[in-house]
């Protein structure tokens, strides 16, 4: 078999290395010297920069002016951002607006999917219900109105709920947010940030960006703008798991690098760190957890690519979950085991804030948590398992 990447797919890879080169993560905003988010808005500079190279329309169809590229080419791509820390919604904007092609009405895709491309319309997605003690309460419900119009003879939509911890929300124009129906449907609502009946509370990251508490009172929207399809809301959340899982291979290839250069140079009794077997071992553990992260990812990404509504690759296989899940797993552990050692490795010189390591380590705190930490999806693996005998 084949797994070498494809030429458009190794493109992509250069093409955003080029733009994320002009980032540096000693320019991100640190969470430890910023009171409250550490900005306010996302590098627009950069995000220009990624639309200049096309790189925000890489999943698009060419009719509306993408390159017609598949997961992994998206997933080679965030791997560069994650390297960087590139505060750009790249993901999030990506995968929503994917979402809109794959299950949204022509009128929709036309009016959404040229601008996202070109990075004049941000958008992002709420990928996590609001947690409390009665989680069906807190949820973004959703009924029909029938009687009012709406283009395409679908109605409107009427919205309340409260969605918490929004990524991007004050800086995106839309935001698609996953809502149930009474029938217990999942929709895909793309309401505008600025709607009537739409409010936006601050939230704080782990990593110290702000993201948004979205409360929705009788938000009505019209059923064009509503993903309907069955599946979309579980097919999304496997892309946005998938990219995030890019996101921490990333990140935790630039730290064991960094770690590398530091015990490389620091010398102890007259030799440098980096000659003694503690260290040799610990840092040959974190190049596994990388491998193992780096190639469950790919395992993913070609599953999202291929598989057609959630089929089977082969009898016996799991559906596509599982490789998320096994890939979420790994990448969730693996970060946070790459930037622990790194710490170690690095003494108190690693808490520095002005030594760009605290900063990786807050972001790799977020993407570990982000979409589930590994329990959670150890938990699904094994209902997959269990419904899905292997042999």
């Amino acid at each position: 078999m084949d797994f070498t990447f494809t030429e458009e797919q190794q493109a992509a890879a250069e093409a955003a290395k080029a733009v994320f080169s002009a980032a540096s993560p000693d320019g991100v905003p640190s969470p430890a010297l910023t009171p409250g988010a550490v900005a306010d808005d996302l590098d627009r500079r950069l995000w220009g920069k990624a639309a200049d190279a096309d790189l925000l329309g890489l999943l698009l169809d060419p009719q509306y002016g993408g390159a017609g590229l598949d997961p992994i080419a998206l997933c080679l791509v965030l791997r560069e951002a994650g390297r960087v820390l590139a505060r750009v919604p790249l993901l999030e904007s990506t995968a929503a607006a994917l979402a809109v092609q794959r299950y949204g009405g022509e009128e929709l895709r036309s009016a959404v999917l040229p601008g996202a491309g070109r990075g004049e319309l941000v958008l992002t997605v709420a990928p996590h219900g609001r947690t409390g003690h009665d989680a069906a309460e807190l949820a973004v419900q959703a009924r029909q109105d029938r009687g009012t119009g709406g283009a395409g003879g679908d109605g409107f939509w009427v919205l309340d709920g409260a969605q918490t911890a929004v990524p991007w929300a004050h800086s995106a124009d839309r935001i698609l947010i996953p809502a149930h129906t009474e029938a217990g449907q999942t929709l895909l609502a793309l309401v505008p940030r600025d709607l009537t009946g739409v409010t936006l509370s601050p939230q704080i990251s782990t990593s110290g960006e702000r993201l948004a508490e979205i409360r929705l009172d009788s938000v009505r929207l019209d059923g064009s703008e509503v993903l309907a399809a069955d599946g979309a809301w579980e097919w999304l959340r496997h892309l946005l798991t998938t990219g995030t899982c890019a996101l921490a291979l990333g990140l935790g290839e630039a730290v064991l690098a960094l770690t590398s250069s530091y015990t490389s140079k620091r010398e102890q009794f007259g030799f440098p760190l980096a000659t003694f077997q503690a260290v040799a071992v610990q840092a040959a553990d974190r190049y596994i957890d990388l491998r193992a992260m780096e190639a469950t990812l790919w395992q993913a990404a070609w599953r999202l690519a291929t598989d057609r509504e959630g089929a089977l690759a082969a009898p016996g296989a799991l559906p596509v979950a599982g490789d998320v899940a096994v890939a979420k797993i790994w990448a969730a552990d693996g970060v946070r085991r790459v930037v622990q050692t790194a710490q170690h490795l690095h003494g108190g010189f690693g808490a520095a804030t002005d030594y760009p390591l605290h900063r990786y380590h807050a972001w790799a705190k977020q993407l570990e948590l982000s979409l589930g930490p590994a329990a959670a999806h150890e938990e699904a693996l094994g209902d997959l398992l269990a419904a899905h005998p292997l042999g």
